[in-house]
């Protein structure tokens, strides 16, 4: 829940819990949202670049189109959005008041998904690690764990 916070997002701002657009303006923003090269993930990958590794990026032939992929390494990474991948006990990862069923049922079937395409990866044989968006607040850090699971 929003717990009253306006919060900003990239589909416009809701405040209370209430959104401030009509449908067919959010509509149109949710339509801008993109899958590929958000901020988040352009963040993630000049991280690693900078730090020396090279990757490909969202393989169609490996399960859930990994954002960075690390062939030699047998490691992938997905770089996760908060909100749209409802993150646990995270403050952007709630779900909206309004068209709550709507909103449950289409997040409750990403979780779903990111769990069958990790399931699947690991059957394969691949190592795979999650950023969230939350994470990019302390590049120190998160920068550590990459570098953790990438030369382990």
């Amino acid at each position: 829940m929003f717990n009253g916070m306006i919060i900003p997002c990239e589909s416009g701002i809701i405040a209370n819990g209430v959104d401030r657009l009509t449908p067919s303006q959010r509509s149109f923003l949710m339509s801008r949202i993109r899958s590929k090269n958000t901020r988040p993930e352009m963040v993630v990958r000049r991280l690693i670049h900078q730090m020396g590794f090279r990757y490909r990026l969202h393989s169609k032939n490996l399960p859930g189109r990994p954002d960075l992929v690390f062939a030699s390494r047998r490691k992938v990474i997905f770089v996760n959005g908060c909100f749209w991948h409802s993150h646990g006990n995270c403050r952007i990862a709630g779900v909206p008041t309004s068209n709550k069923e709507y909103w449950a049922a289409k997040l409750e079937r990403t979780r779903t998904r990111d769990k069958s395409n990790t399931a699947k990866l690991r059957r394969l044989k691949w190592k795979v690690k999650t950023v969230w968006e939350c994470e990019l607040a302390d590049l120190n850090a998160l920068s550590l764990r990459i570098v953790r699971f990438l030369k382990t």
